[in-house]
């Protein structure tokens, strides 16, 4: 072997085709919620007919509106890099105060006013204890979560109000076509928060809030005015929610429902929201709350168990965070 031999550089491995499969990753991983949709669509009406049926569509859609609500909340939340675990006790607390409410004759205005209220007094806790207390939102956001609940509860003693109105029928009943109220509604917020999220100097605050907030700070962004609002946006959100899921169901139950608080943070997860912040979009936790609906859905119609249910959704979100590590 001569000497020129042994001073070339050895070749290594080619950096640049494991670029190009890092890229190709990237991009499944970007839009693993529309694909993951597109896939359990066509799986789920090669095994049962009625899957895309106009009436199951329908159905579906009028699910996932009160998920989408509390999805894109949750994303505001967490693209300051925190999380709201009170989101869905937050939406009890609304229920029943809305129910309290009706019961007690207000009408039907200023019940849904104060079950926002309600809810979005959760979310200016929440934000108050997290930014001005320096405390972990995890934490606080866990203890308010407990604490709504059991102020539902005592509220309503623990007994459910039934809400019979014609609006609120009509709400959950009517729509245009295929799209329900409801989603018609989820489907405004969900462009409302795109909006304030990328075309605001708002929204461009609460991404750089969770991406850099010492630089942040250093720029002169108010961080914890931020981190306070966002809470209460995730509040109110969860205000508007109880108004639908109480015109939904014709009662104001206060029982939590967790299901919820998971499905949100799966959305969330689904539509690669970083769970560090300072990355986020809308359409795809709106996407990834669809999936979620048409997962639980399509199993339903298949006769699957409900217990396999839950176990399906965590493998779903599992993998979804998973290839959130190739995100570009």
């Amino acid at each position: 072997m001569t000497d020129a031999t042994l001073a070339a550089p050895q070749r290594g491995p080619d950096h640049r085709a494991w670029a190009a499969r890092l890229r190709d990753v990237g991009f499944w991983a970007d839009w693993a919620a529309l694909v993951g949709l597109v896939v359990l669509v066509i799986v789920f009406q090669s095994a049962n007919s009625t899957f895309l049926s106009v009436g199951n569509i329908q159905s579906m859609l009028v699910a996932a509106a009160i998920l989408i609500i509390l999805a894109v909340g949750q994303t505001f939340v967490i693209a300051t890099s925190g999380i709201d675990l009170s989101i869905a006790s937050a939406m009890t607390l609304g229920a029943v105060a809305f129910g309290q409410a009706y019961q007690a004759g207000w009408g039907l205005g200023p019940a849904c006013l104060l079950a926002v209220a309600a809810s979005a007094a959760v979310g200016v806790a929440n934000g108050l204890i997290v930014a001005r207390g320096k405390i972990t939102d995890f934490i606080v956001t866990l203890g308010a979560l407990s604490a709504a609940s059991g102020l539902a509860l005592i509220l309503s003693d623990g007994k459910p109000v039934t809400v019979v109105d014609a609006s609120l029928l009509k709400l959950s009943t009517g729509g245009l076509g295929v799209l329900g109220w409801t989603f018609l509604i989820a489907a405004g917020v969900a462009v409302a928060a795109h909006v304030v999220l990328f075309h605001t100097r708002f929204g461009t605050h609460v991404l750089a809030t969770g991406g850099a907030p010492e630089s942040a700070s250093a720029m002169g962004i108010s961080t914890a005015r931020i981190k306070i609002a966002v809470y209460v946006i995730s509040g109110v959100l969860a205000g508007l929610g109880s108004i639908l899921l109480v015109a939904r169901v014709g009662a104001a139950e206060p029982a939590a429902n967790t299901s919820f608080l998971l499905n949100s943070v799966a959305a969330v997860v689904l539509g690669g929201v970083s769970l560090f912040g300072g990355r986020a979009t809308i359409i795809g936790p709106v996407i990834g709350a669809l999936l979620l609906t048409a997962l639980v859905n399509g199993l339903t119609l298949l006769g699957v168990s409900q217990f396999y249910q839950p176990l399906s959704v965590g493998i779903v979100v599992v993998l979804a965070a998973f290839l959130t590590r190739f995100q570009r």
